[in-house]
């Protein structure tokens, strides 16, 4: 007869685990190369992670640059940093490069997620945005 686990034991093997970083994402940054064909496969449009088509920033970002363009014209920029440390800096050169009609709402417009600052023309739907992170690639 199979012996049963008991439930606390359970729950105490999940916490080690968890505590392991069992199942965790693995370190390695995000990159251009990793993350558009994803896109592409969200429905993005006109993807590129061409230096010369991504724009300034994000074409000399250590890990590349994507530019992709939404069904509803929304133009998203992704600088993906060398690592999380950079991000901040990647962000404030964002911002100090906006046209003025963005600069006033870069807090709806700009986020990052670990070495990953995405930039959008207009604030993005919840979709829009939850596809771009998901699409976030080594």
């Amino acid at each position: 007869m199979p012996r049963r686990i008991p439930a606390a034991l359970l729950v105490l093997g999940c916490v080690a685990c968890v505590a392991a970083g069992c199942g965790a994402k693995h370190n390695e940054p995000y990159t251009a190369a990793g993350t558009a064909p994803c896109l592409r496969d969200k429905g993005f449009a006109h993807v590129t992670t061409n230096p010369g088509k991504v724009g300034f920033i994000a074409g000399f970002a250590e890990n590349g640059g994507v530019r992709a363009v939404t069904k509803d014209d929304n133009v998203l920029t992704i600088a993906f940093t060398g690592s999380d440390a950079d991000v901040a800096g990647t962000m404030r050169a964002f911002t100090r490069q906006a046209a003025p009609q963005y600069k006033h709402h870069m807090q709806d417009i700009m986020e990052s997620q670990g070495n990953a600052v995405l930039v959008w023309t207009v604030t993005p739907s919840k979709q829009q945005l939850d596809d771009a992170l998901a699409c976030l690639h080594s």
